[in-house]
């Protein structure tokens, strides 16, 4: 049997696919990890990224977003009621949008560097 490389964690991101054969969906749903990959069988029970995405995506938006809302303030000078409409309606989709993905990286790294401990996985 031909063993085929790991796909890239960074392919898996960006794909949302299984970090073992890079062709099953890694979600069911919107942010739920699946049991177990549809095309190889890997099972994916094991594979939690926790609040890792959570915290990464916090990080990374909210240094944007407030750098954005400093910008608009100090250039535009709006109403407070600007701010309070235009940052919720641009962050949370990001948030959402950003979560996907940093999951899917979270669970692709997880499973390339600990998965001599995992049952089903390849050491490194």
């Amino acid at each position: 049997m031909m063993v085929r490389p790991l796909p890239s964690w960074w392919r898996v991101a960006l794909t949302c696919r299984c970090p073992r054969c890079g062709q099953g969906p890694l979600f069911t749903g919107l942010l739920t990890v699946r049991q177990r990959c549809p095309v190889c069988g890997l099972d994916l029970r094991a594979h939690d990224s926790g609040d890792g995405p959570a915290v990464l995506v916090i990080f990374v938006l909210a240094t944007v977003v407030v750098g954005l809302a400093f910008w608009v303030e100090f250039r535009f000078t709006p109403p407070l009621w600007v701010h309070a409409i235009l940052w919720p309606v641009v962050t949370i989709p990001l948030a959402v949008l950003m979560m996907r993905p940093f999951k899917a990286a979270l669970v692709a790294l997880q499973f390339r560097y600990r998965a001599s401990e995992m049952q089903g996985g390849r050491g490194s």
